[in-house]
């Protein structure tokens, strides 16, 4: 169940960076918008990350939390603000998923 509250986490870490990134370029009370769904995802993101390090390993859990991020930052950066989708970016982007298959999978066995 801690996973499942971990990779929720993580979405919620994804949610709180495409609304920084859409605050960024709206104004007025659009950009005030984008800000509360900003805070709003990181505090969900934050609890889950919270719960879910009452089991798992803190080391794993964050590497995993930060993994789930940072990749579906990218998607998300590439798709709505129109950012490079590169070789090497994609390549990179995909020796990260294999990391945190492998985080869980090492965890499993611990």
């Amino acid at each position: 169940m801690n996973w499942i509250l971990l990779i929720i986490a993580g979405l919620f870490e994804v949610g709180f960076a495409t609304c920084l990134g859409k605050a960024r370029v709206t104004n007025g009370n659009t950009s005030l918008y984008w800000m509360i769904g900003f805070f709003v995802c990181l505090t969900i993101s934050m609890f889950l990350l919270y719960k879910a390090t009452q089991t798992l390993p803190i080391g794993t859990a964050y590497a995993v939390w930060t993994g789930i991020g940072a990749v579906g930052t990218v998607i998300m950066g590439i798709i709505f603000f129109k950012e490079p989708a590169d070789f090497w970016r994609l390549f990179f982007i995909t020796t990260l998923i294999a990391s945190i298959v492998g985080l869980k999978v090492v965890s499993a066995h611990s």
